[in-house]
This record gives C-alpha cells, sequence and structure tokens, in this order.
C-alpha cells in the first residue's frame, strides 16, 4: 500500500501532537504530581506510536513504545518523578523532533539514534531510584590519532592523495560565547570552499544550518594549499576558540558504517573529480538554504464560507455583465464594476484571513528555549509572552521564527545579569524577558525586552571608532539611539568577546538583514542598568499591498504605504546644501530631501517649475522627503518578484502589474536611510 498520500497529514498532525508534548512537559516539571498532566503525554506517546508504525517509521515506534513503558510506571507509582527523569523525557523529545524533521526533507526517519535514549529509558525502570546521567549526544570522530570515514569518503580521499592533492581533518572549536553558531559555522565552510572542496561534515550540514551541534564541529577538505595556509585563513575568522588541522598522509583512518545522506560529497562517487573544486559543491550558503516549510493551514469553517460566498457574488456579476444591453450599457458597466470592486476587496480580505495564522505557532518553541539556557546558564529567568492570538500572514510565520530565537538567546546570555549581581544592584534576582506582539495598522510589530544591564553606548562609540565604522567627528554629532543603531553594521564587535558589549553586536547583522528581507524593520531602545527592548515591524502578508503609484520622468513607481508618513509639496528655494546633502526645514525640524530620479538613474527628467511633491517616508524614528515629479494615486498591488538574476537590486524590493499591462517596480524606501 502506498503510504505516501497520507504524508502531509502524518506530518501535519505529528507536529501538533509533539508541540502539545513540549507545552506539558514544561508544566510538568513545575506539578510532577499532576497525573493529568502524565496521562495526556502517555497518550501523545501513544498515538506517535501508531502513527509512526502505520507509516513504517520504526525508529520513532521503538522509541515511543518505550516512552510508554516509563510513563505507565511513573502512572504507577513504580517510578517517581525527578530532574532527571523530565531531563530524560526532554531528550526524548528532541529526538522525536529530529525524526519528523528527517521524514520531511527525505521522506524517512533516517538512522537510528535513539539507541542510547533507549537504554536511558529501561534504565530508569530497571533501576527507578537512581538518577540517569545525561550525557552529550554528539562526540567527536577523532579518537587515538584515528579518523573515522565512510567507504565513499575513503574513495575520495584515495583518490585525492593519488593525484598529489592535500587532504585535511579540521575540527573546529567555536568560542562559548558566540550567539550565532550557524553563521559562524558558514563563515568557515565557505572560507574552506574557496580553498578546495568539503567532502564530509560531522555533524551533518542540516545539524549545523539548524544550530543542532555544540560549539564543534569536524570538516575533511581536499585542496592544493598546504597546511599552514588554510590554518591562517580559518585563524583569522573571529569567535573560534581553537583549530586542529590533521593531515590524512598522516593518519590511519578506518571505514565504519555512516549514514550516507550526512556525506557532503556525490552520490556517483566514482564520478567525482576532487581537483576541481567547482565540480561539486552540496555545501551551499546556510543564509540561502530554504526549508521546506508546511504546506497546509487549518482555516475556521466560517472563513471559508465567506470565501464561498464571495466566489458565488462573482459568477453572479459575471452574469450581469453578460446580460447589460446596449441602450443601458454605460450606466449598467458603470454600477456593475462598483460592485465588482467592493467584491474583489471583500475577496482579497478573505483570502488574507485564510491566510493568517496566530504567532503563538512562533512564541510556543520559546519557553523550553529559556528553561534549558536558565538550567545552563544558571540564572532565574521568567518569560512573559502576551499577544500569542496575533495573527500574521503564513510565510512570515515561517520566516520570523530564527531572528526571535537569536534575540532572546541574546538577553538571556548577556542581556540578564547573573542572580549575585541583580541582587547587588538592588534588582529581583529573577531576571524578565518579555515577547510582546501585536497589530498596528497593516503592520504586525513583536518586541523582545528584557530587565538586564542595558546596552553601554559609550563602548559601542569607543569600538566603532576603533574599527574606523564611524569617525570620531561623526561620533560626536550621533546621538544614543543613532550609535546603538552601529550594532547592526556587518561584522561589528566580532574581534571582541561578548562581554564586552554586554553581548549585543553578535549576529545583529544577521537579524537585521533577515527582518529587512522580510520587508520589515528593526529597532532597539536601551538604558543602561533598566534593561534593552528590540522592537520588530512586520508586513501582515508579503503578497499584496497598499501602494502609492508615483511618476518621475517617464517611469512609475509604488511606494509602499506603511512607509509613507505624509505628502507635502515645499519651495526650491527652502533647500539648503549641508556637507554635501539636501535638507529642509519642515515643521521645526531638519528633514534630508533624496531625488528619486537621481537615486534610480532615471532618465530623461526636467526640472518642472520652483515647487517640489515631496513624499516623506519613515524607518524607525527617522524620516526623509523623496522627491517625485507626480502623483497617480493609492492603489492596491501585487508584489512579483524580479527573479534570481535581478535580486538585491539596491533600491528595489519587487515589481507590479498596472492595470494596463505595464510594469511598475516597487521602491525599497529602507535601503535610502
Amino acid at each position: 500500500m502506498d503510504m505516501s498520500q497520507y504524508l502531509d497529514i502524518f506530518m501535519e498532525e505529528s507536529k501538533e501532537h509533539l508541540q502539545n508534548m513540549n507545552e506539558i512537559l514544561m508544566i510538568l516539571e513545575n506539578s510532577p504530581e499532576d497525573l493529568n498532566l502524565l496521562n495526556e503525554i502517555f497518550r501523545i506517546a501513544h498515538t506517535l506510536k501508531g502513527m509512526s508504525g502505520t507509516m513504517g517509521y520504526n525508529n520513532i515506534l521503538n522509541l515511543t513504545h518505550e516512552m510508554e513503558n516509563v510513563l505507565d510506571d511513573i502512572r504507577k507509582g513504580k517510578i517517581h518523578i525527578n530532574a532527571s527523569v523530565i531531563d530524560i523525557l526532554f531528550e526524548c523529545f528532541d529526538e522525536l523532533e529530529r525524526y519528523i524533521d528527517q521524514i520531511e526533507k527525505h521522506n524517512n526517519d533516517g538512522k537510528n539514534t535513539s539507541k542510547p535514549l533507549i537504554q536511558k529509558l529501561q534504565g530508569i525502570m530497571n533501576n527507578p531510584s537512581k538518577d540517569v546521567k545525561l550525557q552529550d549526544s554528539y562526540e567527536t570522530n577523532l579518537k587515538d590519532n584515528t579518523i573515522k570515514v565512510d567507504q565513499y569518503v575513503e574513495t575520495a580521499i584515495k583518490k585525492a592523495i593519488g593525484k598529489s592533492l592535500n587532504v585535511y581533518l579540521i575540527k573546529v572549536s567555536l568560542d562559548k560565547k558566540c550567539m550565532l553558531k550557524s553563521a559562524r559555522a558558514y563563515i568557515v565552510i565557505n572560507t574552506l570552499e574557496k580553498l578546495g572542496e568539503v567532502i564530509q561534515s560531522t555533524p551533518s550540514i542540516e545539524d549545523i544550518e539548524d544550530e543542532k551541534f555544540d560549539f564543534d564541529f569536524e570538516l575533511i577538505v581536499v585542496s592544493q594549499n598546504n597546511e599552514e595556509f588554510i590554518y591562517k585563513s580559518i585563524s583569522s575568522i573571529s569567535e573560534i576558540e581553537s583549530i586542529d588541522l590533521i593531515d590524512f598522509k598522516n593518519q590511519e583512518y578506518t571505514i565504519t558504517d555512516m549514514d550516507q545522506e550526512e556525506l557532503l560529497i556525490a552520490s556517483n562517487e566514482k564520478e567525482l573529480d576532487v581537483s576541481q573544486t567547482s565540480s561539486y559543491n552540496k555545501t551551499q550558503d546556510i543564509s540561502n538554504i530554504k526549508t521546506r516549510t508546511t504546506k497546509t493551514v487549518r482555516v475556521d469553517i466560517e472563513r471559508l464560507d465567506n470565501l464561498m460566498n464571495l466566489v458565488s457574488e462573482l459568477i453572479i456579476i459575471k452574469t450581469r455583465l453578460e446580460d447589460i444591453d446596449d441602450l443601458n450599457k454605460k450606466q449598467g458597466m458603470n454600477e456593475t464594476t462598483e460592485h465588482l470592486e467592493r467584491i474583489t476587496t471583500s475577496l482579497h480580505d478573505a483570502v488574507m484571513k485564510v491566510r493568517m495564522v496566530p504567532i503563538e505557532r512562533v512564541f510556543n518553541r520559546f519557553p523550553r528555549m529559556v528553561r534549558d539556557l536558565s538550567k545552563e546558564l544558571n540564572k532565574e529567568i521568567s518569560l512573559i509572552m502576551t499577544g500569542a492570538e496575533t495573527e500574521v500572514d503564513r510565510t512570515v510565520i515561517d520566516e520570523i521564527g530564527d531572528p526571535l530565537i537569536h534575540l532572546i538567546r541574546n538577553s538571556i546570555d548577556h542581556g540578564i545579569e547573573d542572580i549575585e549581581t541583580r541582587i547587588k544592584s538592588n534588582k529581583d534576582r529573577k531576571g524578565i524577558v518579555k515577547l510582546i506582539a501585536y497589530p498596528d495598522g497593516n503592520s504586525v510589530v513583536i518586541e523582545v525586552e528584557d530587565d538586564g544591564k542595558g546596552i553601554d553606548v559609550e563602548k559601542i562609540k569607543s569600538k566603532a571608532i576603533e574599527k574606523n565604522i564611524i569617525s570620531l567627528q561623526q561620533s560626536q554629532l550621533m546621538e544614543g539611539n543613532e550609535i546603538v543603531q552601529v550594532l547592526f553594521h556587518p561584522g561589528f564587535s566580532t574581534t571582541d568577546k561578548v562581554s564586552d558589549l554586554s553581548g549585543r553586536g553578535v549576529g545583529l547583522d544577521v537579524v537585521k538583514t533577515k527582518i529587512e528581507t522580510l520587508g520589515g524593520t528593526v529597532e532597539v531602545n536601551t538604558a543602561k542598568g533598566k534593561g534593552s527592548k528590540f522592537i520588530i515591524r512586520l508586513p501582515l502578508t508579503l503578497a499584496i499591498i497598499q501602494a502609492l503609484l508615483v511618476v518621475t520622468g517617464d517611469e512609475k513607481y509604488a511606494i509602499p504605504l506603511n512607509n509613507i508618513q505624509e505628502i507635502t509639496t515645499i519651495n526650491a528655494d527652502s533647500i539648503r546644501n549641508v556637507q554635501g546633502k539636501e535638507v529642509v526645514l519642515f515643521r521645526n525640524s531638519t528633514l534630508p530631501i533624496l531625488r528619486l530620479a537621481e537615486l534610480l538613474e532615471v532618465p530623461n527628467v526636467v526640472e518642472k517649475g520652483n515647487e517640489y511633491i515631496i513624499v516623506i517616508v519613515r524607518k524607525g524614528d527617522k524620516s526623509v522627503g523623496i522627491v517625485v515629479d507626480g502623483l497617480i494615486g493609492q492603489q492596491e498591488i501585487v508584489i512579483k518578484s524580479l527573479g534570481k538574476y535581478l535580486t538585491n537590486i539596491n533600491g528595489i524590493a519587487g515589481a507590479t502589474i498596472l492595470g494596463n499591462g505595464s510594469v511598475a517596480l516597487i521602491v525599497d524606501t529602507n535601503s535610502f536611510f
């Protein structure tokens, strides 16, 4: 029987069951005697066992079966719940989640990696009074000067050595204070790819991408470069604690049984030419790897009924258009067109609501993360979440998780002080991290706030001057909020330990880039000794937006309405030139002026009169006036991609097709700041 037709249903239900298990385990840790919670976890494990058995996923089947046995003994009073048991149940959850991810990516549950975990579960039943010692799931493959590879990698190594190429095993240990492990690992991998060919990675590239590794990883690299050159190239990368580089020519290596899907070599290994570093490269830019997103979404039946009614109205209008006679053609056409416009607007709103899902889906993963980090850092932290019911477009939900994870980790690890420091500062020993979401017009705002030590603006200023990011003269003119924005500068503070800047400089450029690709913005508010707040503003949808159509020269452009503060006119004589920049005094404050024709290099622009039309756009608390030749009006536009050849064009966010079939480019006003 072909079970693949049920795969989507299995994935959707499994993820829902695992989410429930995670939430219940969090509650169970604080209420270990609650029998109802135990019964619920038992029911989830039993359901997952039945589902996975039906689908043929035996790894999940075996693990959930052992979980059932332990949970049943707990219910019967044979086993007493303690911290060790809870930790092992959390380990089981992590392992089940890993299996589900594997199924989603490869349609199978992969290699059986849960044998040690099953032994722990059996150990609980055999010795219910003893705490089970928890071990790290990842162990390095380098022991006793023996390098373990599988037969395919061995073949590639022999070919490389036969062609007088160098083969190295490189073990990299990242700084324990590194906040963006996967991004840092990518820089190492990318550097090595420029010097040769990475033919194996431990852990796998998927696990490195998902940050499912400690701070160590190993790579086997084939290169024409010598050992010293490679070592210098990697050691120049910041946030690396140690590098071990071993030449295969001087080492023994044995064949072991490894999962072929984890190898970073071509499947047709006989034809792999390791001397050509560009012939095959599966180690991709981690930032560009797109995970498979869920294709289903649960919808309230009332929303579907509303959609059905609107489609019925469209059919009626279609019939009405066909029946308009010549005598009343103009009047009938106008009335029908107006009716059609109302219906299409309502239809758009209805479809939008169908695509909307609560941001709770993202928020639900954070209590567990905060719990684990609190234990690891020996801090007491309370996570307060509000607005989880706020709805966001499905595509935004899939992308916003990673930036929020980095910001929350940042707050916990480096924003909130340790218990002793908080007590000395007359603060509550328990730190608070707030995660708040709420709608604001056509946007959704997400705030990550902590009551920690805040950001030291003076230290940022001195480091920025030291790194030549800003000059001494610029620093004297910049206000506190402007200096904090330096944190988002790529590479800022990466050469120093994180504690020098309260950890706020690490990885914020990655976070900002990710949010801006979603059409959003990120701001920072901070007070030294009181805490910091990161404010993320995202569009409700990435598909259809309200925009203002403007004319510059012979071209039409669309400016997203949620970026526009107001539209006005100014006299050309009122524009002043300050340090080579045009500004105007507008409502008792200085407003920078930019000319759209110059920014986008529009040809055939003719200066018209002494009065300029200005579209004032904002980004956070900053504003700028953009000079355009004319206004067409407000319009709903459908965003279209420009394709892979025209991506990353400065100032352009995409394109839209107008009613007459012509194309208008959508202006990315954020890039002008």
